[in-house]
């Protein structure tokens, strides 16, 4: 599966395509994250938060595997890294089916939960400060979303 590649220069280009992500967002979206140990997955996030009008700040969900922002749109933050070994439903779909954006880093470990229709999102070192960042479209408001991020970003 192909996806659309974006080049950001620094933190704060990796924050604001975020934000400008989130702007285009609706409730009931979900996000995966995944990518290089520090690459910026929660910078990213904390944009996504940005655009959804969270006024509190974003941080990695780490030891609480949810955590909830209160926006214009909600935002729901999940680190499912240690599910990996769990069988337990702590109610994903509720989460994914609501209100609110849902973005999931260390998806993988609660695949079979994750709805067909989602954003993959995947954030690699490039340079020192350089990250490529991968948006995998799986389903056709993701797909007409990706298709005019690039227009946007070409268009510049």
């Amino acid at each position: 599966m192909s996806g659309y590649a974006f080049i950001m220069k620094s933190p704060d280009e990796t924050m604001e395509f975020g934000k400008k992500l989130a702007e285009k967002l609706k409730p009931g979206s979900v996000l995966t994250l995944e990518g290089d140990l520090g690459a910026g997955k929660t910078t990213f996030t904390k944009g996504i938060g940005k655009g959804l009008g969270v006024t509190k700040v974003v941080n990695s969900p780490t030891f609480t595997i949810i955590k909830e922002y209160e926006g214009t749109i909600p935002l729901f933050h999940m680190d499912a890294y240690r599910l990996e070994e769990s069988d337990e439903d702590l109610g994903f779909s509720e989460y994914f089916e609501g209100e609110g954006v849902t973005v999931v880093e260390w998806a993988k470990f609660i695949h079979d939960m994750l709805p067909k229709e989602l954003l993959r999102v995947e954030i690699y070192h490039q340079r020192e400060s350089e990250r490529r960042l991968i948006l995998r479209p799986f389903g056709p408001f993701y797909e007409s979303l990706c298709k005019e991020l690039q227009h946007e970003s070409t268009s510049h």
